[in-house]
């Protein structure tokens, strides 16, 4: 699958600051293990991609540009970075969406994905190296599935689908990534993709790996029957085959903590035999939009490719998902983007005033916004020492207009600074 083009990312001076992010499992901020390496030696990070029925709004944007972020912060510290994200452009939201609307399901998921990767270019989101479809992925997929049945982590259903699940047992420490108790667990596990209900499984939260084929559906030949993968089983076989069967950190929006992740990791450890797939699982909060929870159903969705339509600045808008740290639950309004906008003016003058200070005058900001990001991408802190100091550059006065190189000048560094870490453009 083709990813997006790859935004410049000017280099700051000076040494990183080491990465720490919040880890689900262990409900904390913790270093993120920089020497849990792929094979290449690089950082491997996997971020859950979408599932293309829909255009992307600002749920989608804040989770994506949060990993930038972290991915960013990697990259300033001199880490070789291996990201990696899928789309799951086969599953049953899609297949659902396709017949309401009355078109074939590829061409729903080919506008979408088109579109998804038109609005992360144009937020300067740094691209995946591996952007993987479902569809492409059909044959790791069957050797996974192949690997937990030699294991005894699956079995496959006696009826006429022959479907094939995971014993949600099967690993010792299945729970460990969400830290929700078993009543919790099988709530989610209901509402958000799950089929408890369905006879004959061994445990009514055991998670489907491979589907059979049903008549009017897309179906793959495998030595199992024909039929599809399962969604949790395709990003551990996506992810461990890139990275390896353990890697650095796994992401995505808060919804996914469970139990798309914790189906995911068991997967990978159930086949692998590790004792943990990922070193952080890292999870963004949600977006709702002027006090209520941005969601389809709900129709109060903010689309990128709107706003962007609308003439807002790309940096505007991640200034404004800025405003609050990622962990949060937070709103969006137009008061935000206001704000945004004006904050982004603001600097843009000041970057503009300091070309005629010394690039030293820039060398405390630049320290305290590593230090700041650095600490679980503390985006709120990082924008309050930007503000204040934009506005100590406001009371500069006309004696200080030394001759500066203006690639080497304070505003300049402040451009970079922007550019570099926050992917925004002044």
């Amino acid at each position: 699958m083709r990813s997006w083009p790859t935004p410049d990312i000017p280099v700051l001076p000076g040494d990183g600051v080491a990465l720490t992010l919040h880890d689900t499992a262990a409900d904390r901020v913790l270093p993120v293990d920089t020497g849990l390496l792929t094979d290449a030696g690089e950082v491997g990070v996997y971020v859950c991609g979408i599932t293309p029925y829909d255009s992307t709004h600002l749920g989608h944007a804040a989770t994506y540009v949060t990993f930038d972020l972290a991915i960013r912060q990697l990259i300033d510290n001199g880490h070789g970075v291996h990201y990696v994200q899928n789309i799951t452009d086969v599953d049953d939201p899609l297949f659902e969406r396709a017949e309401r609307d009355g078109v074939d399901w590829r061409d729903l998921g080919t506008g979408q994905i088109d579109l998804f990767r038109s609005d992360m270019e144009t937020l300067s989101v740094l691209p995946p190296r591996d952007y993987i479809g479902a569809m492409e992925s059909v044959d790791e997929v069957i050797d996974m599935v192949d690997r937990l049945l030699s294991a005894g982590a699956a079995y496959r259903m006696d009826d006429e689908y022959p479907d094939i699940y995971v014993d949600y047992t099967f690993t010792d420490q299945f729970g460990y990534e969400s830290r929700y108790d078993e009543e919790t667990m099988a709530g989610f596990f209901a509402e958000r993709g799950g089929d408890p209900e369905r006879p004959g499984k061994r445990h009514p939260m055991d998670a489907l790996v491979w589907r059979a084929h049903r008549d009017g559906e897309p179906a793959w030949e495998s030595p199992f029957g024909p039929g599809r993968p399962g969604w949790h089983v395709e990003c551990s076989a996506i992810a461990t085959n890139r990275l390896g069967s353990s890697f650095a950190i796994q992401g995505g929006g808060s919804d996914l903590r469970f139990p798309h992740h914790e189906f995911s990791a068991a997967h990978a450890e159930a086949a692998h035999g590790v004792d943990r797939m990922a070193g952080h699982y890292v999870h963004t909060g949600m977006i709702g939009l002027d006090g209520t929870k941005m969601s389809k159903s709900l129709g109060n969705l903010v689309f990128v490719s709107r706003l962007s339509a609308e003439g807002h600045d790309p940096s505007a808008i991640r200034l404004g998902l800025y405003e609050d740290h990622y962990r949060r639950d937070r709103d969006w309004s137009d008061a935000v983007l206001q704000r945004a906008e004006e904050r982004l003016s603001r600097w843009r003058r000041a970057a503009d005033a300091a070309q005629r200070l010394p690039a030293d005058r820039a060398t405390g900001l630049v320290a305290g916004v590593r230090a700041a990001l650095a600490d679980d991408l503390d985006t709120p802190t990082a924008l309050d020492l930007i503000d204040a100091w934009c506005r100590d550059v406001g009371t500069v006065g006309a004696g200080t207009e030394a001759v500066v190189d203006p690639g080497t000048s304070a505003g300049a560094t402040l451009r970079t600074l922007c550019a570099a870490l926050l992917g925004v453009a002044l």
